[in-house]
C-alpha cells in the first residue's frame, strides 16, 4: 500500500471508531443561534464552545449596519485591496482599529491566521532570528518557519529562558519575539512587562497576538497592554475579527511606517481578496458597541469568576487560566471524550481538546465564558460537570 494511503488509515480508524462509539463532537452543525444558546440537531443546546466571548454575535445593531452595506456594496469585493478591492469601508475599519488600540494605522488581512503567516514571513529574512513561546498559536509557529528566519522557542511564559536565548544573539541582527496575549489552549496571560524589559535591553521587536484578549482584557477590552496599564510598548499588535468581534479577518496595528511596509510587502495583503464588505461594517459597528456597552467585560468577568471558583471547589484541575478561556485538565483522551458525552446529553455545548493538538497526557475539555451566558446557564453547565465528575470517578 502506499505509504501515504497507510497514514490516511491510520487515522481514519480512530476517527471511525469515535464515530462508532458515539464519541466524535467536531464540525456539529449548528442551525439556529440565540444568546449563548444554539440549536443542534434539533436540540437546545448552552454554547460553551464559542470565542464571541462579549456575546456580540448575532447583536441587532451589528447584523443591521451588515446589511446596509450589501445594499450599498453587494456582498464581495472587486479583487485585493492593493488593486481594485478597497472600499470606503475598508479604510474605515483601518482607522476605527487604529483607533481603538491607540495606533497610528492598522491593516486588515482575510483571516486571523493568515495575519500571523503573512506578517512574521513578511517582515523576517533567513538572517534573522525569531523568539516564539513554545505554547504559540500555529500560525505563529507555521509563519516563523516561512520567513526562514533563525526559529527558536523558548518554554512557556519563561522569561529567563528567553534572556538566555536573547543573549546568544548577535548584537547586529534583527530579532523578533513573537507570543500570545492569552494562550488559547491553557487561558493563561503572557507576562508582557517583563517581556517589554526583554526586548528593549536586547534591541527586539515585540508582536503580540490579540486573538483571545480583545474585548476581554483591560477594563475597556482594548487588551493586554491596558490590562497592564502600558501604553504603546507592544511594537506589532496583532488581533483578529472573528472571536469577540463576530466577524472575520484579522489586523495589524502599529506604526504607520510598519503599515506602509506591510500592506507593499506581504503576500497575503497583495495577493488575497479584500474582506467582504458586509463583514467589514459588522467589524467597525462591533467596535461601537464595545464602547457603547461597557456592561459585558463586567458581566463576563462575573461569569468567569463564578465559573472558575466552583469549578476548584469541585476539585477540577483549571491549570493557571487568567482568562474566558477555563480548560478543565482530564490528561486523558477517553476520559475527555467521556465526560464530553455526559455533557451533551444534559444540553452543554463544550468541545474535548486532544492530542496531537495538545502534548500527550494534557487532554482536557476547554470552556469558553461569554457575556451572554445568564446565571442560570453556568449554573446548569456547573451541575452538569458535577454529575458528569462523579459518574467518570473525577472528582
Amino acid at each position: 500500500m502506499n505509504p501515504l494511503n497507510e497514514r490516511i488509515d491510520r487515522f481514519l480508524e480512530r476517527l471511525n471508531d469515535a464515530k462508532k462509539r458515539n464519541l466524535y463532537f467536531y464540525q456539529a452543525p449548528i442551525e439556529k443561534i440565540y444568546d449563548a444558546h444554539v440549536i443542534v440537531e434539533g436540540k437546545d443546546m448552552i454554547m460553551f464552545g464559542s470565542y464571541s466571548y462579549l456575546g456580540l454575535l448575532n447583536h441587532p445593531k451589528i447584523n443591521e449596519v451588515s446589511k446596509k452595506a450589501i445594499d450599498e456594496f453587494s456582498t464581495g469585493a472587486h479583487g485585493v485591496r492593493l488593486l481594485a478591492g478597497t472600499t470606503k469601508l475598508h479604510i474605515q475599519l483601518e482607522e476605527r482599529i487604529a483607533k481603538f488600540k491607540e495606533r497610528e494605522a492598522s491593516a486588515v488581512f482575510s483571516s486571523g491566521y493568515v495575519t500571523n503567516l503573512t506578517t512574521i514571513s513578511t517582515l523576517l529574512t533567513k538572517d534573522d532570528y525569531v523568539f516564539c513561546d513554545k505554547y504559540d498559536h500555529a500560525s505563529i509557529v507555521d509563519g516563523a518557519i516561512q520567513s526562514r528566519a533563525n526559529f527558536i522557542r523558548f518554554d512557556h511564559n519563561d522569561m529567563e529562558h528567553l534572556q538566555d536565548l536573547l543573549k546568544e544573539t548577535p548584537d547586529d541582527k534583527v530579532k523578533l519575539i513573537v507570543v500570545d496575549a492569552i494562550y488559547s489552549m491553557d487561558g493563561d496571560i503572557t507576562p508582557l512587562p517583563e517581556l517589554i524589559e526583554l526586548k528593549k535591553k536586547y534591541n527586539a521587536a515585540l508582536m503580540v497576538d490579540e486573538a483571545h484578549s480583545l474585548g476581554v482584557l483591560g477594563k475597556n477590552g482594548k487588551g493586554i497592554e491596558e490590562y497592564f496599564n502600558i501604553n504603546n510598548e507592544v511594537d506589532i499588535d496583532m488581533g483578529t475579527l472573528s472571536k469577540t468581534i463576530p466577524s472575520v479577518g484579522g489586523y495589524i496595528a502599529g506604526d504607520k511606517n510598519l503599515i506602509d511596509f506591510i500592506k507593499h510587502n506581504s503576500r497575503a495583503y497583495i495577493f488575497s481578496a479584500a474582506l467582504p464588505p458586509p463583514q467589514v461594517m459588522a467589524a467597525i459597528k462591533s467596535f461601537d458597541v464595545i464602547e457603547e456597552e461597557k456592561w459585558r467585560i463586567k458581566k463576563l468577568w462575573e461569569n468567569i469568576n463564578h465559573y472558575t471558583l466552583e469549578l476548584k471547589k469541585m476539585g477540577y484541575n483549571t491549570m493557571n487560566t487568567q482568562s474566558a478561556i477555563v480548560p478543565i485538565l482530564l490528561k486523558d483522551d477517553e476520559l475527555a471524550l467521556k465526560l464530553t458525552r455526559i455533557l451533551w446529553d444534559e444540553g452543554i455545548l463544550i468541545f474535548p481538546i486532544l492530542t496531537p493538538a495538545i502534548p500527550p497526557g494534557t487532554s482536557r475539555l476547554r470552556s469558553c465564558i461569554m457575556a451572554s451566558h445568564s446565571s442560570e446557564d453556568i449554573d446548569k453547565a456547573l451541575r452538569a460537570l458535577y454529575k458528569g465528575g462523579k459518574d467518570l470517578g473525577l472528582i
